[in-house]
């Protein structure tokens, strides 16, 4: 393993995310200090008991001497913690974040860091439907991606962190990518934020059918049902903030996702067979093009254990 890229690392929230970072600095750089603050006291001393770091008191407190900052709270949350570490911001410190919409978070956090910051955001592409300090494992950013959208900041001083924040990322396994915020945004809200949003409403109305009984929902769930229920066990908080954040992102391809259930809706109705075969083939197209690129397994039910 080659050098570390920071020597003291500060994580703002210790959820799935901010666990897996700790657990996979333990791992790759077991020497580096790593700083755990959240908001949340029972989180705090949760961290602490699992070993995840030296956990302090007050964000200010864990951004003290570090010269690189995550923060990973949700992302209606980073501007608060931004501003709480404030004080403890070291000249030139790097600081970076992990939520999934990047142009909300920019106008948010900006205002609230010093100049002599370097303000890099960042998404890595990774996660389970879980959530809390418990939930966190050190391979959770293996082969995943990282997308950083780097500001237009002249200083040289910038570009060399951008440089050393890919470096760190590699360092825990992920494979880095840079593209700019609103690219990216668009990008997630079909990839990922959109998904979600349909799985949450395909189990609410699942639950809302008064002519199926929840136990009968939840009996016969073997099918595509469950693993809608999986998505929609995701942290309610964080995916709010994902919405209420990303909201031009979202309706833009939700808007294009309604006409084109619209247009299989006619389909069905006027028993047009080729339509729907058609738009089956293209999605089984993608399906082997995301198990070509290494974001899934092409093992029978997914790789889950059939025992």
């Amino acid at each position: 393993m080659s050098e570390p890229a920071f020597t003291r690392v500060a994580v703002l929230g210790v959820g799935l995310i901010g666990s897996s970072i700790a657990r996979a600095l333990q791992r790759y750089h077991p020497g580096i200090p790593v700083q755990l603050f959240d908001a949340d006291a029972q989180v705090r001393q949760r961290a602490a008991a699992l070993g995840l770091g030296q956990v302090q008191d007050t964000a200010a407190h864990a951004a003290a001497g570090a010269d690189l900052i995550i923060l990973a709270t949700p992302v209606g949350a980073m501007a608060q913690a931004a501003a709480a570490a404030r004080p403890g911001m070291a000249h030139a410190v790097v600081v970076s974040d992990v939520g999934s919409t990047k142009q909300a978070v920019i106008e948010s956090v900006t205002p609230h860091l010093p100049d002599h910051a370097l303000f890099i955001p960042g998404h890595p592409v990774a996660g389970t439907e879980y959530s809390g300090p418990d939930s966190g494992f050190a391979a959770l950013f293996d082969k995943r991606w990282l997308i950083l959208t780097p500001l237009d900041d002249p200083r040289p001083a910038y570009a060399t962190a951008v440089t050393r924040l890919e470096e760190f990322w590699r360092q825990l396994g992920a494979k880095v990518a840079r593209m700019d915020a609103a690219r990216h945004d668009l990008t997630l809200a079909i990839t990922s934020h959109l998904p979600h949003l349909i799985a949450f409403t395909i189990v609410a109305t699942a639950e809302d059918l008064e002519t199926v009984t929840e136990a009968d929902v939840v009996k016969y769930s073997a099918g595509g049902f469950r693993d809608f229920t999986r998505i929609a066990a995701s942290d309610p908080t964080m995916w709010r903030d994902v919405f209420l954040a990303n909201r031009d992102g979202v309706l833009e391809v939700l808007g294009r996702f309604s006409e084109n259930l619209a247009a299989l809706q006619r389909a069905i109705r006027w028993g047009d067979g080729q339509t729907l075969f058609d738009t089956f083939t293209r999605a089984r197209r993608v399906r082997r093009e995301v198990i070509e690129a290494g974001q899934d397994t092409a093992a029978p039910n997914w790789g889950r254990d059939p025992s």
